[in-house]
């Protein structure tokens, strides 16, 4: 059973379960505090799931084509928006049942009635949100290194100096104490979002225009083999992008009773991936076709060769992009801050008092250094990353939810939902292994050029 002591238990099913919120869990009480509204908790998924990655949608659309790509964008945000919906009717069942869960790992627990579910769990959780961590910090080097670049093509100043100045950045930003009181941040993380996806459309029509434009070109390759493996490494990506893996996290912060509240943060959420997805895999893949690069602004800057966009547009989507990579930082940062303050923090003195702020202060700098340090050691941690995600995104949220659905609610065996729930678990597994399989052959063919402290990423 999950390590946690708590405040009372019941006993429900012939199983021992544990009580919503202990009075001295200062990681409940203090980072995942429940004050927020449905939009709030909106505005966290928004952050969550629209991130730079939409950059890839055209090379995800190169391997797959119109029909396929377009059918496979529709159905992964489909499937998803089911998967989250499913995983908070399971949080709201729970909850009426006097078992009101904050975390991913102990509602896994709880449901499944076993133990090394909690850690099964919290070990993917863990790796996903330092792993994005590191990558958010390790973009938005890069993306202060390509500002810096077109202001001082001679610059003396490598990428692991920019990884340390947004290290420092990411350091003060963490302080910020609950997952609540992101908000604010996480709404000017949706308007950035908006705001960089109407820029790269801008850049696309812009691109098309030009008397530089590339010749159109939508075929697949050739090669039959190399067709079915691109198709299911750009179905992986598609998943890796909708995942989030902390759904239940976001839920905590909503003031109770939740019951319902999710339903109309995940609308919010999925019309602001429905523009954004949807814009930018169309407009990108229609005018660079298979010639798509897996970031658009390369495509539209390219190394060599005339810009096909005026660079200032361009440095602007790169700000936007450098200013939410802080927000998702912070984001995925929750999880961890909420297990050290857990065990770290005091509930019986305040939120600001020395005993809890010096701790706080203490363990979120050197989580920060340890996510900088990583992230500047191996620039080619995208490549680690792209195996974490699609190893860990696939079971927090193509196959739990579905999986707890069936548990708690118990549909019958022949009804639509536990069919349709069981294809989901069988498909994307599949998915999963596919996906992981394409991530570690890519992870070995780039070998070769991985270097420590490397001033130039591997892609």
């Amino acid at each position: 059973m999950p390590p946690e002591i708590p405040l009372s238990t019941r006993v429900y099913h012939d199983r021992q379960h544990y009580s919503a919120t202990p009075q001295n869990d200062a990681g409940a009480q203090f980072v995942l505090e429940s004050k927020g509204e449905w939009w709030h908790a909106g505005y966290h998924l928004t952050t969550a799931i629209v991130g730079p990655t939409i950059l890839t949608l055209p090379y995800v659309m190169r391997g797959l084509g119109w029909g396929l790509g377009l059918m496979c964008l529709t159905m992964m945000g489909l499937v998803t928006f089911y998967a989250y919906y499913l995983m908070s009717l399971v949080l709201d069942y729970c909850e009426k049942q006097g078992r009101r869960h904050i975390r991913f790992r102990e509602l896994a627990a709880d449901v499944l009635g076993s133990g090394w579910m909690f850690y099964f769990v919290m070990t993917i959780q863990t790796a996903i949100n330092t792993g994005i961590g590191i990558g958010t910090i390790l973009l938005a080097g890069q993306c202060i290194q390509l500002m810096y670049a077109s202001l001082s093509p001679n610059g003396s100043l490598k990428l692991y100096h920019f990884i340390a100045m947004v290290t420092v950045v990411m350091i003060i930003l963490a302080q910020i104490p609950t997952f609540h009181a992101l908000r604010h941040i996480n709404l000017v993380s949706l308007l950035l979002s908006l705001g960089y996806s109407f820029v790269v459309v801008g850049a696309c029509i812009n691109a098309d225009m030009s008397r530089n434009a590339p010749k159109r070109d939508y075929s697949l390759e050739s090669s039959e083999a190399t067709r079915v493996f691109n198709a299911f490494t750009s179905i992986s990506i598609i998943a890796a992008i909708f995942g989030t893996g902390i759904l239940p996290e976001i839920q905590a912060t909503l003031a109770p009773p939740a019951t319902g509240k999710m339903l109309k943060a995940l609308s919010l959420c999925y019309t602001v991936v429905f523009i954004t997805f949807y814009a930018v895999a169309v407009s990108g893949y229609y005018v660079f076709g298979n010639k798509s690069t897996p970031n658009i602004l390369n495509s539209l800057l390219p190394f060599t060769g005339p810009a096909l966009a005026p660079e200032w547009v361009l440095s602007l989507a790169v700000v936007f992009v450098l200013l939410q990579l802080f927000a998702i930082g912070l984001v995925y940062s929750q999880v961890a801050f909420e297990v050290m303050e857990k065990k770290s923090a005091d509930t019986k003195q305040g939120m600001f008092s020395k005993r809890n702020l010096v701790p706080r202060l203490i363990l979120r700098t050197l989580y920060m250094i340890f996510c900088g340090f990583l992230a500047a050691m191996l620039p080619f941690f995208g490549d680690i990353s792209s195996v974490v995600g699609a190893i860990g995104f696939i079971p927090l949220d193509f196959i739990l939810p579905m999986l707890l659905y069936n548990m708690t609610h118990k549909p019958s065996k022949s009804s639509w939902i536990y069919l349709v729930n069981i294809s989901i678990i069988v498909v994307f597994t599949g998915v999963g292994l596919l996906g992981a399989f394409s991530s570690i052959r890519k992870l070995a063919l780039d070998a070769s050029q991985f270097k420590l402290f490397s001033n130039n990423p591997v892609d």
